[in-house]
């Protein structure tokens, strides 16, 4: 062949040893990564949970927090997948400085750590403050359901759990009538105890069956517990606050009467038959996500900003509705902040009566500007005109909620709601892979969430800053 190419040998050996620096392009966001880290920000509460001196040294902290972040902002959140990375991939290689941590010990750093991990979304909401990223002129609040770390089929309702938990009570006492009948013949014959218990086993061990049967009756008895105490919790808070709202009407207060009348809702609740538990996840419920499906799920919390579509408030419910989370939300975005925002929009998922009068309280003490729909629109169908002339002296807190979206200004305002906390989700379930959660519980989807919260600040800094803004943030 006439033509030449560059040199080539793959069996080339080198004269001084590699630098990963040198391997990495300037502007990476895992140069980002390491500095933000090392010189922004504070590990002080992981580095205190560090007391005991004995004993072979852990991984350095900072490594573990370098890999998880870059790992959460690029979706690689899998405590295994982050070990392969770290074998094969050059960014991995140079957070982790060459080193190499199995996925055990990743999966337990996160575990270990898990609140102070979440804490990081704070600190990147302060470092967008700093950086004049978050405005509060206009906020968003949505939810949006994450699949648990829980199949659905591992649920059972109430219903079905009396029944079950009678049919093994009698297969567990059926069985324990043929154990003891096994050992009364046991005891005449070693061969026949070796063939029922094993040559090494015990009188007192109790048959494998036996034995996953009892587990199998404790499980069901404790998600039972867990349907009962949550139907009398239920029953109390509602009792409660009614027996609050009569003694408003009446200009009366007396709280020992609130106690009463929520202890005895709470003695007389009764679960409905289909509510569940789940015996993977307990503290995950069953949910009908965006798509119209059912999922084992938690329902996921988010305040947004408009000015550059950073997070202000991330939190984790296990309710379904999203009613619950007005006020908790917004108070959580003014208190990470220090500021009110000036108008909130919310979509239909929030309209109660109850929101509707927290939503003009809270513009006459705090003055926030509520935008909340009232219903949900069909396809392509617009808004109409607010009606011409005065509003109607008995219109209800709806009906002066659904005129005041018809306005002019009204309507400008809503049309950004979508624009502004819809893309944040959805660039968290795919930039970041977000659509599920790992880690189970309600404690542990709380922190994982506010984890993906706080990579996703993390990386709207960095597309505004680049590598060679974290100088100021240093300071």
């Amino acid at each position: 062949m006439d033509k030449r190419f560059r040199a080539f040998d793959p069996h080339q050996a080198l004269l001084l040893p590699p630098s990963l620096d040198d391997w990495l392009p300037e502007g990476h966001l895992a140069r980002f990564v390491a500095d933000l880290v090392d010189d922004v920000l504070d590990l002080g509460p992981v580095l205190a949970d560090y007391t005991e001196k004995r004993g072979y040294p852990p991984y350095d902290p900072r490594l573990m927090v370098r890999l998880l972040i870059y790992g959460y902002t690029t979706g690689i959140r899998s405590s295994r997948a982050i070990e392969r990375k770290g074998a094969d991939d050059v960014a991995f290689r140079f957070l982790a400085a060459g080193q190499e941590p199995d996925f055990r010990s990743i999966s337990r750093f996160r575990r270990r750590h898990l609140d102070a991990l979440a804490e990081l979304f704070t600190q990147s909401l302060h470092l967008a403050q700093k950086l004049g990223m978050v405005k509060m002129g206009r906020v968003a609040l949505d939810g949006t359901k994450l699949q648990a770390s829980a199949s659905k089929h591992k649920a059972m309702s109430y219903g079905r759990l009396v029944d079950k938990e009678e049919r093994v009570e009698a297969e567990i006492a059926e069985l324990e009538a043929t154990a003891a009948a096994l050992l009364a013949d046991a005891e005449a014959s070693d061969t026949a105890e070796d063939q029922i218990f094993g040559v090494a086993g015990k009188d007192t061990d109790l048959p494998a069956e036996l034995d996953r049967r009892e587990k199998r009756l404790a499980r069901m008895q404790a998600a039972r517990a867990q349907i009962e105490a949550e139907a009398a919790e239920k029953a109390r808070t509602h009792a409660e606050e009614k027996e609050r709202r009569r003694q408003e009407r009446a200009h009366a207060h007396d709280e020992q009467a609130v106690t009463e009348a929520g202890q005895k809702a709470a003695a007389k609740a009764r679960p409905k038959p289909k509510a569940q538990a789940n015996f993977t996840d307990p503290d995950s419920r069953i949910m009908k996500n965006g798509g119209g499906a059912y999922i084992q799920a938690y329902n996921a919390q988010a305040v947004v900003d408009e000015a550059h579509q950073v997070i202000t408030a991330a939190d984790v419910t296990t309710n379904a509705s999203d009613a619950l989370n007005y006020t908790t939300m917004l108070d959580q975005c003014a208190a990470n902040t220090g500021i009110h925002p000036g108008q909130a929009l919310v979509d239909a998922g929030y309209c109660s009566d109850t929101n509707l009068e927290a939503a003009k309280d809270r513009q006459l003490t705090c003055g926030t500007d509520t935008f909340m729909a009232t219903g949900r629109l069909a396809h392509d169908e617009q808004v109409p005109p607010a009606p011409r002339g005065r509003i109607p002296k008995d219109a209800t807190l709806k009906e002066r909620m659904a005129r005041k979206l018809r306005t002019k200004p009204g309507r400008k305002a809503y049309s950004r709601r979508k624009a502004i906390v819809e893309p944040v989700f959805g660039q968290i379930m795919t930039c970041q892979n977000g659509r599920q959660l790992l880690l189970r519980g309600e404690d542990g989807a709380r922190g994982e969430w506010r984890l993906l919260a706080a990579c996703h600040n993390l990386r709207k800094i960095f597309r505004l800053t680049g590598t060679t803004g974290l100088a100021a943030l240093a300071g």
